[in-house]
């Protein structure tokens, strides 16, 4: 003969009134005399990885032009739709001033959104100039939304010794070949 339905369901409820509990303390019992590990993070900072991919940065030339061409393939590649990108002619003015990268255009609106950005890198690989890298930092909280909108300016590479705030003339070579080439004077 085989049991009963009440005998099976009485079986189930001894087990899941008795050991359900008595494992699920377990879980609390083993963790319970473990060595507790604590990270002090906004004083001490670690590493991050060589290839991390944290926020973006535009590069400059030796002579402080911008490397952005303005040709907006980064805005194209982002699958986020993050980037804005507003592409600029260069004028070449008689003071030589009018210049701010060494191609005929240049970015003159650029955008990113870190409400929207994945930081895939995939605009990074898009950029034909290598004007779009991506840094270590990894702190892009904050408590507005406005200003997690990062605008030109603070996605400029500092400005190093010897290097000169656009715009201005080229400095490192006759043409703008002279730049891509690395040939300089």
């Amino acid at each position: 003969m085989s049991e009963s339905p009440q005998s099976e369901q009485g079986s189930k409820g001894i087990k899941e009134s008795l050991w359900d509990p008595i494992a699920g303390f377990g879980v609390t019992f083993r963790t319970m005399f473990k060595k507790v590990v604590t990270e002090q993070y906004p004083f001490e900072k670690l590493p991050t990885a060589p290839r991390f991919h944290g926020r973006h940065q535009l590069n400059r030339w030796p002579d402080g032009l911008e490397k952005c061409i303005g040709c907006e393939l980064c805005a194209w590649a982002c699958p986020a739709d993050a980037i804005y990108v507003e592409g600029a002619s260069n004028v070449d003015l008689p003071d030589g001033s009018g210049r701010f990268s060494p191609g005929e255009r240049y970015g003159r609106v650029y955008q990113i959104n870190y409400l929207r950005c994945i930081l895939c890198g995939l605009c990074i690989e898009a950029c034909p100039t290598r004007a779009l890298t991506m840094t270590n930092e990894y702190e892009l909280a904050d408590d507005n939304r406005a200003d997690l909108i990062y605008e030109k300016s603070d996605l400029l590479a500092p400005l190093l010794p010897g290097m000169e705030e656009p715009p201005h003339a080229m400095r490192l070579g006759d043409d703008e070949g002279d730049y891509y080439r690395g040939a300089t004077r």
